[in-house]
């Protein structure tokens, strides 16, 4: 979590899978050639909004790709 955000009022739905999220998070920034590394303590301050921006669609299209594959496989989503 970034300085000055321990109570940033989100919550995960799933908490036990913030490790693999941080994972490709950081997995995606070595990608895009971003000079941050795991157990940086999340601070990205040094690094631009738009690369930063770039590493969170990346996740989230990642993520949507995930979640058709699973559909296609029958899996239906759990509603929220």
């Amino acid at each position: 979590m970034a300085a000055g955000q321990e109570n940033s009022g989100r919550t995960q739905l799933v908490p036990e899978v913030h490790k693999l999220l941080d994972n490709m998070k950081y997995e995606i920034a070595q990608e895009f050639a971003l000079p941050v590394h795991q157990g940086s303590e999340d601070y990205w301050g040094n690094i631009t909004s738009r690369d930063c921006g770039r590493v969170g669609g990346t996740m989230v299209k990642r993520l949507i790709n995930l979640a058709e594959k699973e559909i296609l496989n029958g899996k239906t989503p759990e509603k929220i």
